[in-house]
């Protein structure tokens, strides 16, 4: 039998009063939840504003057929995570040095300095700035373009997002055509190409699909805000220019490469957010990149 939930609650609200809710019953996923989990799914289904104290009371889990949309308590369905993970020895490019995750103060040495019982974990990441998944702002082109800590948030954070699909098994090179008839301006234009099934691999290296010169000028003249791409790099490496690059951060269009998981958003109605750290003097740096499908 399907699993449920049956519960009653009670919420305060910051601004006085509250609410009460006895033998609620919805379905789950598994054969729990937490009263945490339970919260925040009261909360975002009611659309509730200054939420204080909550409390879950009476709660049981019951064999029953489900009657509507389950609750997954393990994955939230809203948001897909677009960003391969970083991890000590992760090459990201070949003949550049391997990224260090190592400690910098062990849980052990830390409790000499802290009260019985008190220890942390201090570690210490050495990495070039082009590793895992990242962007690229125009200061990593051009000597005189927008450093990561002078391009503003709204070129990162919060971009109506479309998914234009050029699979790598039907040609390398994505041509401006490809972005002819799709709705760019003032969005984030991923390109799915399914490179990134060979990430970590020899292969991910070589021969990678990558974007046209003609594209990068459609993308420019057409108000794309950001273009990202699944696989190695969005310009030919075959070669010494690097036209795709050049166009875009040129015109501030951040660039963001590395990506994955595209197969699993929608081609349009979503928004996308790869916001970097703001640090002086560097041009590109890894990104927790997501889409949170509306």
């Amino acid at each position: 039998m399907s699993k449920r939930v049956k519960f009653d609650f009670e919420i305060d609200f910051t601004n006085g009063g509250g609410i009460q809710g006895q033998d609620f019953r919805l379905d789950i996923d598994g054969d729990d939840i937490s009263d945490k989990e339970l919260t925040d799914y009261i909360v975002k289904d009611m659309r509730l504003l200054m939420v204080g104290q909550v409390r879950i009371l009476n709660k049981e889990i019951i064999s029953e057929a489900h009657k509507r949309q389950v609750i997954n308590s393990s994955v939230d369905p809203s948001y897909i995570d677009l960003s391969h993970t970083i991890y000590d020895g992760l090459v990201t490019y070949k003949g550049l040095p391997a990224t260090i995750i190592c400690d910098y103060l062990t849980r052990e040495e830390s409790r000499s300095r802290y009260a019985p019982g008190t220890e942390f974990h201090i570690g210490k990441i050495e990495m070039i700035a082009n590793t895992g998944t990242y962007v690229d702002s125009p200061f990593h082109r051009y000597a005189d373009g927008k450093d990561l800590s002078e391009m503003e948030l709204e070129h990162f954070v919060d971009l109506e997002g479309i998914v234009v699909r050029a699979d790598y098994r039907k040609g390398l090179a994505v041509t401006a055509e490809a972005f002819k008839g799709k709705a760019v301006r003032g969005r984030a234009v991923l390109v799915h190409t399914g490179w990134a099934e060979h990430w970590a691999t020899d292969t991910y290296f070589e021969n990678h699909p990558f974007l046209t010169e003609d594209a990068a000028i459609y993308l420019r003249d057409n108000g794309a805000k950001l273009v990202g791409i699944d696989s190695h790099n969005i310009d030919d490496t075959r070669g010494n220019t690097r036209p795709v690059h050049s166009v875009l951060l040129r015109n501030d269009i951040i660039v963001a490469e590395h990506l994955c998981n595209l197969e699993n958003i929608p081609d349009e109605g979503f928004s996308f957010t790869a916001a970097p750290p703001k640090v002086k003097g560097a041009g590109t740096f890894p990104v927790r990149a997501f889409a949170k499908i509306k």
